[in-house]
């Protein structure tokens, strides 16, 4: 059980802390050949392993017991699959880790293609890959601000690590170059270039000619695509008698559904419905199974219009609908219950009173093509069908099930602007990294939703900030929703 350090996360997950990557890699492939009943899914970092696990099947405490019983002496074996990849070294940030390194920018260059790198785990973002086992010498800050938007392809580093943001995203790391490879692909049977174990060598274009660069490409490719085929397929869309046509969005309404789950190894997070329990309603209330798509909505303004006779059902938020008929007759339409539409008739959201946002399900389902398994869009990582926009037709499957629900109770209580809400904290691993004072101070002041707040998080502020007790720089570990 050396170094192993179990920490508490939430009633369906726990850290193990472990000494080093090593000691994580290893209890990881011992997790992964010798799987424990009840374990969900397993999110490695650099020195943590989150293990998410089913409470009906196994408790925390059996789990402890025999992940405490696992040897962590040992090695992982390497892959034998090499990537290459062709940086040009011009980032914006190579002069400044220089500096920190006490080296010149030349070196840094000739350091970083100078060592084999292999890929320790992913995360952060589809393809996303931590890369270890570079120069002993790099060990870089995070910048002390992240950029709000970093290049794709920007090759960066963070501590001992390397990476590659695959795409334009939020990041802290300190960027030195960037490479044309594309990181993470659909179009490919395993979509991110970069799997747990394999080697990497970053090599300098700007001493390639073009053709070597595809050469090196093409090479790449071969290992991993193997005969792909496309893992988002243009699924052929019936021309349905039943469709919905788009006629306004709001600001932002998406296909949302159960998520994508189990693919923490691409670094895809799980996504969905970020009300399972309206959207879940939604396709019960029109007769539907209830985990098929849904149109998740924020704010008011989605505005739907008939095409054929369609059945809807609209939940979550407290907001008002309203129908209008193509002769420009218009009343209101309850909340969680079945609404008939006639062909030509508008289905209009207003802005909620309370709660943020509402889902609508239609009888039979949207015609909408799942990209690895799930329906659901991820805002963070662009996988998944795009946003809605103006004119969009949706093709809507004919039902399978005849009977749709009658009505449903909508929830007590949702939040509303300028109402206190008061939500239940279960302190998480990392409690111990703040002062006793500033656990008493998460509870007892006031906290505002700022406008930097969207699907992937919500960011709060108040008056004091929490004081940390240990102030060095957390590696990147798994975050639980």
């Amino acid at each position: 059980m050396s170094g192993m350090r179990f920490l508490p996360v939430n009633r369906h997950a726990i850290m193990v802390e472990l000494a080093d990557l090593q000691q994580t890699l290893v209890l990881l492939a011992s997790l992964q050949a010798r799987p424990i009943a009840g374990v969900q899914e397993l999110v490695p970092a650099a020195r943590t392993i989150l293990v998410q696990f089913a409470p009906h099947a196994i408790t925390a405490a059996e789990l402890v017991r025999e992940m405490a019983g696992r040897d962590l002496q040992g090695t992982v074996q390497r892959s034998d699959v090499l990537v290459e990849i062709p940086v040009r070294y011009d980032g914006e940030d190579l002069a400044e880790v220089a500096q920190m390194l006490g080296i010149s920018p030349h070196e840094v260059v000739q350091r970083h293609t100078g060592s084999e790198w292999s890929v320790a785990f992913t995360g952060f973002a589809p393809g996303f890959a931590y890369l270890s086992g570079g120069d002993p010498l790099f060990n870089v800050a995070r910048r002390t601000t992240p950029r709000t938007k970093v290049p794709a392809g920007a090759v960066a580093l963070a501590g001992s690590f390397s990476a590659v943001y695959p795409q334009a995203s939020p990041g802290g790391w300190q960027i030195i170059g960037v490479t044309d490879a594309a990181m993470w692909d659909l179009a490919r049977d395993l979509p991110a270039l970069l799997q747990p174990g394999y080697r990497v060598r970053f090599t300098d274009a700007s001493k390639a000619i073009a053709a070597s660069a595809h050469a090196e490409q093409k090479s790449v490719r071969k290992h991993v695509e193997n005969g792909a085929v496309s893992a988002q397929p243009a699924i052929e869309l019936v021309r349905a008698a039943q469709a919905l046509r788009v006629r306004a969005t709001g600001l932002l309404t998406v296909f949302q559904d159960r998520g994508r789950h189990g693919q923490a190894g691409q670094g895809v997070s799980a996504s969905g419905a970020m009300d399972q329990a309206a959207f879940k309603t939604a396709n019960r209330l029109v007769g539907n199974l209830s985990h098929l798509p849904v149109l998740e909505t924020v704010g008011g303004g989605l505005a739907l219009q008939s095409v054929g006779d369609n059945v809807v059902a609209v939940t979550g938020a407290d907001a008002p609908l309203t129908i209008t008929t193509a002769e420009g007759l218009r009343w209101s339409a309850p909340r969680y219950a079945a609404i008939a539409l006639a062909d030509g008739d508008t289905l209009s959201l207003g802005q909620p009173t309370a709660g943020a946002r509402c889902y609508v399900a239609v009888r039979g389902g949207y015609q909408v093509a799942p990209v690895l398994g799930s329906a659901s869009t991820d805002t963070l990582a662009h996988v998944g069908p795009p946003a809605l926009h103006s004119g969009q037709l949706l093709p809507v499957h004919a039902a399978v099930h005849a009977v749709v629900g009658d009505a449903a109770l909508p929830p007590d209580h949702l939040p509303a602007a300028g109402q206190e809400v008061v939500l239940d904290v279960e302190l998480g691993p990392r409690t111990d990294w703040f002062m006793s004072e500033a656990v008493a101070l998460l509870a007892s002041q006031r906290w505002q939703v700022t406008p930097q707040s969207n699907r992937v998080g919500l960011r709060l502020a108040g008056d004091v900030a929490l004081g940390r007790a240990i102030t060095s720089e957390l590696p990147s570990e798994g975050t639980p929703l």
